[in-house]
């Protein structure tokens, strides 16, 4: 299948617009200084890459990254990752909100896109697709927009079917036979389940399809609607279905270069610190679901002048030792044991202090004889020699949290001149 073919579209490549304004409230304190796309994961990457990599190896160049809360965190990331291409047809540019209709900040994601129409209008684009960038997955764009022109739609959104005793918490898609949307339904009591699998229903995943001209007319018929949440999933789609071909597209049909099993699509929600936390234990699996070491398909991010990662001293119970673990470039473990675990950039961890089930990112400083264990320590945290964090009795300190899954998670700690050296 050629899916490249100029006849996905007419005219101008495709236009993807990035909505990478969230607040994350849920995932605090990891978000207490940045935005949720900005949040690291997997050691190296920030949230908002997956999007923007399978964007970019969809062969989508034309992007605009939506920003607004707490963007600061995000802004770098995108000017030292993502911002060397330029031309007509390829550039990923950040846009923060500018109040260019009003007076008010972005007062939902579709109101984000209506007060930059005149940007978007500006490119001419013959299809824009509207991804979110708080999501962990990978997805060929290419075969969504296939999908779309094949049903001649309108409109597509982009959905993943789950187990319908699951569905409550979602935006829950009502499709016919032939997954033209007929209804939709936000976080139903009782889900209405996909024709023919009477045992999952349709969740949206916040991806959408579209031609311009509808997009363009939805919007301002939103934008003056007093009362509208201003919202694709709760205000847009459940009105245009009636009168347009909006189809489901379903995810589990996506199928990535060099990866060859449907089905099984890795697609997670890391809204809360538990979800965060499982999504990047998943990694540590001998055969993770999401295959980050996939060459036809790589996740992209910053590049940084980092050293390799070291381990060292090997005196009997003195062992730099990681099991089971990820640990990331410029981090030393020096006499200590770390297990279950991801290690980010640049963190030390010094003489016989063990790390269990844990998350440490980048710049973190773990003292001699300290013991982590079922924690988050977000970057240039330090630990004092000995100090135990993590566990049913620990008492938390000034803002720190524990989840509902007990699930310890320490915020940000204010960066020294060396992590600001190290980047």
């Amino acid at each position: 299948m050629d899916l490249d073919n100029p006849v996905l579209y007419s005219g101008r490549p495709p236009l993807a617009l990035v909505l990478a304004g969230g607040r994350g409230q849920r995932l605090e304190p990891l978000t207490l200084h940045r935005s949720k796309p900005a949040v690291p994961f997997g050691g190296r990457y920030r949230i908002v890459d997956f999007v923007l990599s399978n964007l970019v190896n969809s062969n989508i160049h034309a992007i605009y990254v939506l920003t607004q809360y707490k963007a600061q965190s995000l802004l770098q990331h995108l000017h030292h990752t993502w911002m060397g291409q330029m031309g007509r047809d390829a550039f990923i540019t950040p846009v923060p909100a500018q109040m260019q209709s009003g007076t008010n900040w972005y007062q939902g994601n579709a109101d984000a896109i209506y007060q930059n129409l005149d940007l978007i209008r500006n490119y001419r684009s013959s299809l824009i697709v509207v991804f979110g960038a708080d999501h962990i997955y990978k997805m060929d764009v290419r075969r969504m927009m296939r999908f779309h022109v094949g049903k001649k739609a309108s409109a597509t959104v982009a959905c993943i079917p789950i187990p319908i005793g699951e569905a409550s918490s979602f935006g829950v898609v009502q499709v016919d036979e032939d997954w033209r949307v007929t209804g939709f339904e936000e976080k139903p009591d009782d889900p209405s389940p996909i024709p023919g699998r009477p045992g999952y229903a349709l969740v949206s995943m916040g991806n959408y399809c579209f031609q311009p001209e509808l997009l363009y007319e939805v919007l301002q018929d939103d934008a003056g609607i007093s009362d509208s949440e201003h919202d694709f999933g709760r205000s847009i789609f459940p009105k245009i279905f009636q009168s347009e071909r909006v189809f489901a597209y379903d995810f589990h049909q996506n199928q990535v270069p060099g990866e060859t099993a449907l089905g099984a699509t890795y697609w997670r929600d890391v809204g809360t610190i538990d979800a965060y936390y499982t999504a990047n234990m998943d990694l540590r699996s001998i055969r993770p679901a999401l295959n980050l070491y996939n060459w036809n398909w790589p996740i992209l991010s910053g590049s940084h002048m980092d050293p390799p990662a070291k381990f060292v001293f090997d005196e009997g119970s003195r062992k730099g030792a990681a099991l089971q673990s990820i640990v990331s470039s410029g981090s030393i473990l020096a006499g200590c044991t770390v297990r279950n675990s991801l290690i980010g950039r640049n963190v030390f961890v010094d003489d016989r202090a063990r790390v269990e089930r844990s998350i440490i990112m980048d710049n973190v400083k773990i003292g001699a004889g300290a013991v982590i264990v079922d924690a988050i320590l977000d970057k240039n945290v330090t630990v004092a020699p000995k100090e135990v964090i993590g566990g049913a009795k620990y008492e938390l300190r000034q803002g720190e949290v524990r989840s509902k899954g007990g699930i310890v998670a320490l915020p940000k700690a204010p960066e020294s001149p060396e992590s600001l050296a190290r980047g």
